[in-house]
């Protein structure tokens, strides 16, 4: 097992995916969402997180981030100091906050020079053609 599986009790990694539709101007909201990551980054089991602005709905993010486990995030939400950057976006935006389990987890490397972007995946890579194309499980 890694620290990115969970284990036989479900503990371990979790991800927290926000979404947020902003009412605000989307760099006021930016601004007031860096002070929280600021904030959540020195939170104990904090790994990373990204937020991404809607591609064609300027109005729309998601944050995805990334814990070492449940207890890690729901000690920083529930952190006093917590408070005032959670009405802080409250006021600019409506979220719908959600929280996964890890189940799986591959990160992708570099192709290999002279691989074509179709066809079937490297032998032993783990990936079929199901999962290549995108298919969720």
């Amino acid at each position: 097992m890694t620290d990115h599986e969970p284990d036989a009790k479900g503990a371990g990694a979790v991800t927290f995916v926000n979404t947020f539709t902003v009412h605000a101007e989307p760099e006021v909201f930016e601004k007031e969402f860096a002070r929280t990551s600021e904030f959540m980054a020195r939170q104990p089991g904090f790994v990373r997180h990204t937020l991404s602005r809607h591609a064609e709905r300027p109005g729309q993010y998601v944050n995805v981030a990334e814990w070492r486990d449940v207890a890690s995030f729901r000690a920083a939400v529930s952190h006093a100091d917590f408070q005032p950057h959670a009405g802080a976006l409250r006021a600019l935006s409506e979220s719908r906050p959600e929280l996964y389990l890890a189940r799986l987890r591959r990160d992708g490397g570099p192709a290999p020079e002279g691989a074509a972007s179709e066809g079937p995946a490297p032998e032993g890579s783990g990936l079929d053609e199901t999962a290549r194309a995108g298919e969720r499980i």
